[in-house]
């Protein structure tokens, strides 16, 4: 309910107020989308499965949830996404006096809608190559939801072409987009250490620091994931780290994205009482 109702915030924020139709706000509001998808479809059904004591799920169920993890969850669309949010921080710091020329509206929804494509492309890949995979019976996924790599490890058939999609998939994009973030920000940082006054500094930081906090907390809980999977192979330690990456990030990012949120708590308290109250 917190990952709801902060991420509905944050897209309701967005929209009601105009102040608020800006790069920046629009790729905030994307992140908190994908999330609002990704525990509709995984957290649901593992209240479900907790109400009625069964951990069973369907083949088709198995796989709707691979393709959902591979285009929502996992880091690429993410990846992607805080890319942008950087490239626009570098354009707004580095170029201000052309941030309006190059950050228009057909270019930034141009940015989030290949984002969105390729990673779809990449999802249904994933899936398809699945679908090729034969199962054993009885099959038991130790997680609270079919992920992509743990179900292929769990295939009685050949999955090594499965495992080379995954590991090309995650080199090309995972590592590119990371060094565009990684590039942006050192330029950044150049661009803020040459500013003269401090209040300067100040104001030019503030322009970036919700995108800094979700980057933090984004690849914090991911490294947590990946190393608690390298170091150790107990699948309750690996389970744990995956509940805090799919589970309470989404439900840390709002809390992160500090000022949407105070003006979307603004924009309600200007709203008439008895709809303030069916709100909350």
């Amino acid at each position: 309910m917190l990952t709801l109702l902060g991420n509905l915030l944050i897209i309701l924020a967005t929209i009601l107020a105009s102040h608020l139709h800006t790069p920046m706000y629009f790729f905030l509001s994307n992140l908190s989308f994908v999330d609002l998808c990704f525990t509709s479809t995984t957290i649901t059904k593992m209240l479900h499965n907790i109400q009625t004591h069964s951990q069973a799920i369907s083949y088709e169920g198995c796989i709707a949830q691979i393709y959902t993890f591979a285009l929502l969850l996992s880091p690429t669309l993410e990846n992607f996404l805080l890319t942008v949010m950087a490239y626009d921080g570098f354009v707004a710091i580095c170029h201000p006096l052309h941030y309006t020329v190059i950050m228009r509206p057909q270019l930034y929804a141009l940015l989030v809608l290949g984002s969105w494509i390729i990673c779809a492309m990449n999802a249904l890949l994933h899936s398809l190559m699945v679908l090729r995979l034969s199962f054993c019976t009885n099959l038991k996924v130790p997680h609270f939801f079919c992920e992509l790599n743990q179900v292929v490890h769990l295939a009685c058939s050949d999955n090594f072409l499965n495992n080379i999609l995954m590991n090309i998939a995650t080199v090309l994009l995972g590592c590119f987009p990371l060094s565009g973030i990684m590039y942006s920000y050192s330029k950044i940082v150049s661009s803020i250490r040459a500013i003269s006054s401090t209040q300067g500094k100040y104001k030019a930081f503030s322009t970036c620091v919700s995108h800094l906090s979700v980057v933090s907390l984004f690849y914090c809980t991911l490294l947590s994931v990946y190393l608690s999977s390298v170091v150790t192979q107990n699948s309750h330690t690996i389970s744990t780290a995956l509940v805090m990456y799919t589970a309470v990030t989404p439900m840390l990012k709002p809390v992160d994205c500090w000022r949407p949120l105070s003006h979307a708590c603004h924009i309600l308290g200007h709203l008439p009482r008895t709809l303030q109250i069916r709100l909350w």
